[in-house]
């Protein structure tokens, strides 16, 4: 896309969204149980500083960023432009991702040697994992599964969107909607819903459920969605207040300080296809559609077009920096945990803001950083 013909709302939200990224991690490191900074199976909060403001911090502000990464995808991308094939597509968007996230997979799987961080056995064990999933220490890759899964649905479902009448996509928003209950009846009810069972793990909703359902929403609000920027920003900022407040609340009402809990009990409602979830990506979504800036400013272009690499390669940064805040003292940081959570996040960002567009200036550097 040339700058000239760029949506500027877009770049604000893709640096908030990597932004909100480095805040989330950044946050794991006062409830992880252990020394490994990120969150594992297991948490623990030391404190009630520590619980509410992880509560606040990682649920509240920060929990929208995946859902607000993908729907700007499909806001841009879908429906496919015409006469641009399937395979057209493909080659385009994975050209742009693969070789970055290959890249970096292997990064992950060798660099902590460097620094002792792994052992040469978990990293020969996590390079023979690599065709099947993300390596021990890039928790974060996840992301890019799904992400390539939207881009391997996009031309699926642009020709129906291209199609639907506002109506119609509504009906399918709905069922999405509903189904983003699902991981609580998997929870509190069921651990399998609607015919799953060990011989089929396809449920009833299972083709209407997840990220596709976030697809269609961006491509609802983009065609059919024609409010006044005044109503755009009121329903935006209720439908986020309500949401992320519902998501901070949460973890807080789940959490005991000094009690090991079961992470998934702990972040029980901080899955992102859950209703408060996919509540505050709307309603912050809106939000930022309310930017009318004629042009991108020229520091949040730079670093829209750099986000992808800063994403990839953050958690390089915010490990070391994360341990000299914490110090070793979940309790007591080197900084009160209000201060600490934003001032990790912060240095993060700028650390990979420098590093990003240093190597931007290598040819080649959009198979290294996108």
């Amino acid at each position: 896309m040339e700058d000239s013909n760029r949506i500027v709302f877009a770049d604000y939200l893709r640096v908030t969204a990597c932004f909100l990224v480095m805040l989330v991690h950044a946050s794991e490191n006062f409830y992880a149980a252990d020394a490994s900074g990120l969150a594992g199976n297991v948490s623990m909060l030391a404190n009630e500083a520590n619980r509410f403001w992880v509560a606040f911090y990682d649920g509240f502000v920060a929990r929208t960023c995946v859902p607000l990464f993908m729907i700007i995808s499909a806001f841009l991308l879908v429906p496919v432009k015409p006469g641009v094939t399937m395979l057209q597509f493909y080659k385009r968007r994975f050209l742009r991702i693969l070789p970055p996230m290959l890249c970096f997979l292997l990064l992950y799987t060798f660099l902590p040697l460097v620094w002792g961080a792994m052992s040469w056995e978990q990293s020969v064990a996590d390079l023979k994992m690599l065709p099947f999933n993300f390596p021990s220490m890039a928790g974060h890759l996840w992301f890019m599964y799904p992400l390539i899964s939207l881009y391997l649905i996009i031309p699926v479902v642009s020709p129906w969107l291209e199609k639907s009448s506002a109506e119609e996509e509504r009906v399918f928003l709905y069922i999405f909607a509903f189904s983003t209950l699902i991981p609580w009846l998997r929870r509190f009810v069921n651990e399998e819903l609607w015919g799953e069972c060990f011989w089929n793990g396809f449920s009833m909703l299972w083709y209407c459920s997840g990220y596709l359902g976030y697809l269609v929403l961006a491509h609802y609000i983009r065609f059919h969605l024609d409010w006044e920027r005044k109503k755009r920003g009121t329903v935006g900022l209720v439908c986020f207040l309500v949401g992320a407040a519902f998501t901070g609340w949460s973890f807080w009402h789940a959490g005991v300080p000094g009690k090991e809990i079961p992470t998934p009990m702990l972040e029980w409602s901080w899955e992102f296809c859950t209703p408060n979830v996919l509540l505050a990506t709307f309603g912050a979504f809106l939000m930022f559609t309310c930017i009318e800036r004629k042009q991108t400013p020229k520091l949040v272009l730079k670093l829209s077009k750099l986000s992808f690499g800063m994403y990839l390669m953050h958690l390089f940064f915010l490990g070391p920096i994360a341990a000299f805040f914490v110090n070793g003292d979940q309790a007591n940081p080197l900084l009160p945990v209000w201060a600490a959570i934003p001032a990790i996040a912060i240095l993060t960002f700028i650390c990979c803001s420098i590093t990003t567009c240093i190597i931007s200036k290598i040819p080649y550097s959009k198979y290294i950083i996108g």
